[in-house]
């Protein structure tokens, strides 16, 4: 690997949005199964690391039941800015170079300021969930919870529309990231962009494209609930793969500097 393959974002003129068909959702995901396939063990270790991460998170959320669904948003909240490695070795091989952990932690190495900021902020955004959704719970919930089996009986046989009212609040947090972060942090990796514009693109892209980004935003909710059954070790797998998809998705809807969005078959 010499200097230029460490060089850090490119520079861009402009950025504009690509409206895309719905199909082309089924493009990225068999997109990203191809890099993970090709790049092998560097990929699934990120996914090691998000099923060790989640381990401990879930144990951290049941010792404090109440943090249990504050955690889980939040750990959707920062799960973009962890496959910024899957990002960049998927660039790698759209460059027809091979790809590996080097790429990876190069990444890391060279991000820009505002990927770094924007890490921050999205760290900070969950910390805060959790703290509400702490608060809330206390606030609500007039019984002394200890185990998850008090925390399921609460919910079922207690205030069932407080935890309703709790769900969509943690699902209106989650969708306003969503909306903010589904093509920045790629971008920010890519391009020598500020955060804000890199925000403003990923709103433009949910915007200009609802139908195939409501059915992307189901696909990662339906994997992370499948990697939650088989108890997180779906991540393994299933998280390259979402950020594999990722990286074509952004490449994609958002077309960079001053040329032409092309045609893409």
């Amino acid at each position: 690997m010499n200097e230029n393959d460490c060089a850090g974002p490119a520079p861009a003129a402009s950025l504009s949005i690509r409206q895309v068909p719905l199909e082309h959702l089924g493009r990225w995901i068999v997109a990203g199964w191809r890099d993970m396939v090709r790049i092998g063990w560097p990929s699934y270790l990120h996914g090691l690391v998000v099923f060790v991460l989640s381990l401990v998170t879930l144990r951290i959320a049941l010792v404090e039941v109440y943090l249990l669904p504050g955690v889980a948003t939040a750990f959707v909240l920062v799960g973009p800015m962890l496959a910024t490695g899957l990002y960049a070795m998927s660039r790698r091989l759209e460059k027809g170079r091979p790809a590996g952990l080097r790429d990876a932690l190069c990444a890391w190495r060279t991000a820009s300021r505002c990927l770094w900021r924007f890490s921050l902020l999205l760290v900070l955004i969950g910390a805060a969930w959790v703290g509400i959704s702490a608060l809330l719970f206390h606030l609500f919930a007039h019984i002394e919870i200890t185990h998850l089996t008090d925390f399921v009986y609460y919910v079922l046989a207690q205030k069932t529309e407080h935890f309703i009212l709790w769900t969509i609040a943690g699902g209106l947090v989650a969708a306003l990231m969503f909306g903010i972060t589904v093509v920045s942090v790629p971008l920010l990796l890519d391009r020598d962009v500020t955060t804000g514009e890199a925000i403003l693109a990923s709103i433009r892209a949910v915007g200009e494209n609802p139908a195939p980004m409501t059915f992307w935003a189901l696909f990662i909710g339906l994997t992370t609930a499948l990697c939650l059954v088989t108890a997180m070790a779906g991540f393994i797998v299933l998280y390259p793969l979402m950020g594999h998809a990722s990286w074509h998705l952004y490449r994609d809807l958002v077309v960079v500097d001053r040329e032409a969005a092309p045609e893409r078959s």
